[in-house]
């Protein structure tokens, strides 16, 4: 998995938590605008620092030695954002960090998660249900090729703006195989999904927080209207040479007259009518 980053390393001193003109050198990692600092452990006096070339004024013994690991550190930093680049990882400041300070452990991905899910899940949920997941999954990915510009994202990284942008991108989707934009309470039921198989990540300790704390889904009540009899026998009168279709017409309207929902007829057999 492969995305375009940007990637800088800043060294710089807190000035103002200086105690009598003594203050620690800490190193910035940025990727993609996102930052985080690392205390490098070193106090300086704050007139010693340079600023703009970030390093410690002049030629003294401690100068050299703190500008010296000030090179190492910017080394080490840059070989570990090629190692993580050459590992297909999705780049981020935190993962750098902690692979600089050792303790990266397994990061997943979104991508982990569906994969993980539709293996385990693949027996407990109907073939339906699957094919539901299957499709808001697919949504998902295509929400992060369009906003994001990647085809993954870290699971860490979800927040309750990727939510909410997920639901901004699905009630403006069109898909291909719909008349029209996606409704509301579909667009409840996608999100449902995706919180499902984030829930399971973090039940799994995959993931240290729910992006989902703060959303709340807003579904529309709708009230569903019955066939007058002459809308049934219009169904009834319907006349077609192909077989697929007049058994669906026939299954209609045997769920119509006796109210038994098509997945219970999908699981009627020979002995639920002896």
């Amino acid at each position: 998995m492969r995305t375009s980053s940007t990637f800088s390393i800043l060294f710089w001193i807190y000035s103002t938590r200086a105690k009598n003109d003594q203050t620690d050198i800490y190193v910035r990692i940025t990727v993609n605008g996102k930052r985080v600092n690392i205390s490098l452990k070193k106090k300086i006096d704050i007139n010693s620092w340079d600023m703009k070339s970030q390093r410690v004024k002049g030629n003294g013994k401690t100068a050299r030695e703190i500008n010296h690991y000030i090179n190492e550190i910017r080394s080490t930093l840059f070989q570990c954002y090629r190692d993580l680049k050459l590992e297909n990882k999705v780049l981020s400041s935190q993962l750098i960090k902690a692979r600089f300070l050792g303790e990266d452990k397994e990061i997943h991905s979104l991508q982990d998660i569906i994969d993980y899910h539709n293996e385990t899940m693949v027996g407990k949920l109907c073939s339906k249900t699957m094919c539901h997941y299957k499709t808001s999954q697919k949504y998902v990915l295509a929400y992060l090729a369009k906003k994001h510009k990647s085809s993954d994202i870290y699971l860490q990284d979800l927040d309750y703006a990727f939510v909410l942008g997920f639901e901004n991108f699905l009630r403006s989707y069109q898909p291909r195989h719909y008349q029209g934009k996606i409704g509301n309470n579909a667009v409840m039921k996608h999100i449902q999904r995706l919180r499902k198989m984030v829930t399971l990540a973090y039940h799994m300790e995959w993931i240290d927080r729910d992006p989902f704390v703060k959303f709340k889904p807003v579904l529309e009540k709708k009230e569903r209207e019955f066939l007058t009899d002459n809308e049934l026998k219009s169904i009834e009168d319907i006349s077609t040479s192909i077989e697929r279709l007049s058994v669906v017409k026939d299954l209609f309207l045997f769920s119509c007259y006796t109210g038994i929902s098509y997945g219970d007829i999908m699981n009627l057999s020979n002995d639920s009518i002896m």
